[in-house]
């Protein structure tokens, strides 16, 4: 019963994982160079909070939310991204995070 749950909540992630990154690609053709940059830039961080999520046993999309934008401030505070930057990646992961709920619902 409990392994049933685990893979259900793996797939789950797998599933919103999969369409935040379908938004960013239908992006793509229209993206200005700074989008492109915020897109690649989120894809990387993405990835890597569903493998903590995962790890964590942690699969909701509002844990992946949370992780997601607990890297980017992890980032912005080592000083990766400039103030515009930061602004642009968090806003288009805000959003993101928004329409992928929004597809799901």
């Amino acid at each position: 019963m409990q392994e049933g749950i685990i893979k259900r909540g793996i797939e789950m992630i797998a599933e919103f994982e999969a369409r935040i990154l379908a938004l960013i690609d239908d992006m793509v053709e229209h993206a200005s160079d700074d989008e492109l940059f915020a897109s690649g830039y989120l894809r990387g961080h993405l990835t890597l909070a569903v493998a903590e999520v995962e790890q964590l046993g942690e699969h909701t999309p509002e844990a992946l939310q949370i992780q997601v934008s607990r890297s980017l401030q992890n980032a912005i505070a080592a000083g990766e991204l400039s103030p515009r930057d930061q602004a642009l990646v968090v806003g288009m992961w805000d959003n993101l995070f928004v329409q992928a709920r929004q597809l799901s619902a």
